[in-house]
């Protein structure tokens, strides 16, 4: 055991002792007090205590993602939120999903004074909190993310009559509250499932371990709540998306013969890439996303619920955790990177970003006849 310097300094060098001592010779869980012992899942005791160093790099890793989501998002809600010219409807879904993503950032200081103590800082209280966070980020973003493909089928298939209006829009983002309430609230207080501790044990999620029919069938409910049914509209809208736009590709092309020209879109070859390929790029990024943030955590819970828990090492069950954490630091500038007004805006507030982007109101009327199919995600 290393040698400790701090015993004499005080009550505020205890994250110092702490982190001063060895643990490797101990089981995971050793630091807990016997009162708060329940926390923590057999499961879990069966793992050597993580190593300080695992602990110290976390805490970096999670302290890179806290600037890179307090600037990333807080641009986002900054400029969307104050000009005037990106006040639309369809903008206020990108407006939500920064929002839950920034609450996701708030467990992530949570976790690095945990990493400094080696253990959960206000133990149930601090688990609950945290998981709480997450839970509702994470679900909240995950449907948020099915609205906007949802409001892009709408405004791109339709774009005369199916834009959303300030309203409904409104009542969208109340949905996607509503629907991330009743997986936080139920295992906060422990009326079905309950939030327990997991990986090095300085991070909290809902219990996918404990083995009992009732465990396993909330698993199955939220692992379809929050996974499956978002997905699935993610896939649906977008594919009915791709499919409106190769119809309206195939209307212009056959109008386009029949007036003997060989387009009726300005400016098209300049481009150099077709509508559905733009889309798709930017579509296949938000479900890559999507999959790339939950796909990890959906297989530990199942394979906690279901499978070989013996696979659920403290290192792979954290992978899932950064991943999520990873991806809301640069969600919503998937959809706020492809709108050339929010570009312009960052020319002008934050030029020292090198963003160069020329003013959309600057394009002339024949222009803009086009640029809805030219850029259909520009409005969207």
């Amino acid at each position: 055991m290393a040698t400790n310097y701090t015993d004499d300094i005080g009550p505020m060098a205890y994250p110092l002792k702490m982190v001063s001592q060895e643990v490797v010779e101990h089981m995971l869980g050793w630091n807990i007090p016997e009162e708060h012992q329940g926390l923590v899942h057999e499961h879990w005791r069966n793992f050597p205590a993580v190593s300080k160093y695992a602990h110290f790099i976390l805490a970096l890793i999670y302290t890179c993602l806290i600037l890179a989501s307090v600037s990333g998002n807080g641009i986002v809600i900054w400029i969307f939120s104050t000009s005037k010219s990106l006040r639309s409807a369809s903008n206020m879904f990108v407006i939500n999903l920064a929002v839950f993503d920034m609450m996701m950032m708030l467990e992530m200081p949570l976790l690095v004074l945990n990493s400094f103590y080696q253990r959960l800082v206000g133990y149930q209280l601090g688990c609950d909190i945290y998981a709480v966070l997450g839970s509702l980020s994470g679900i909240g973003g995950a449907i948020t993310n099915a609205v906007i493909a949802y409001d892009r089928y709408k405004t791109i298939s339709s774009p005369l009559d199916g834009r959303l209006n300030r309203v409904q829009a409104s009542l969208l983002i109340l949905f996607t509250w509503l629907w991330a309430l009743p997986f936080t609230i139920l295992p906060a207080f422990r009326i079905w499932g309950r939030f327990v501790p997991e990986g090095f044990l300085t991070t909290c999620s809902f219990d996918y371990i404990t083995e009992d029919q009732d465990t396993k069938v909330f698993v199955m409910c939220i692992f379809a709540w929050s996974y499956c049914i978002p997905m699935l509209l993610i896939c649906f809208f977008y594919s009915k998306l791709f499919g409106a736009v190769r119809l309206h590709e195939r209307m212009l092309k056959e109008q386009a013969k029949k007036m003997n020209v060989k387009s009726l879109a300005a400016n098209k070859e300049d481009a150099g890439k077709s509508v559905e390929i733009r889309i798709a790029k930017v579509a296949f990024t938000i479900f890559f996303l999507f999959v790339c943030s939950w796909t990890p955590y959906a297989f530990v819970t199942m394979v906690g619920a279901f499978g070989d828990r013996g696979l659920l090492t403290p290192v792979a069950t954290m992978i899932p955790a950064v991943c999520a954490k990873i991806v809301s630091c640069i969600d919503p500038w998937v959809y706020a990177i492809n709108h050339p007004r929010y570009r312009a805006e960052l020319q002008k507030r934050v030029p020292w970003m090198g963003v160069r982007e020329a003013d959309p109101d600057s394009v002339s009327t024949s222009s803009g006849a086009t640029a809805q199919t030219q850029n259909p995600t520009a409005e969207a």
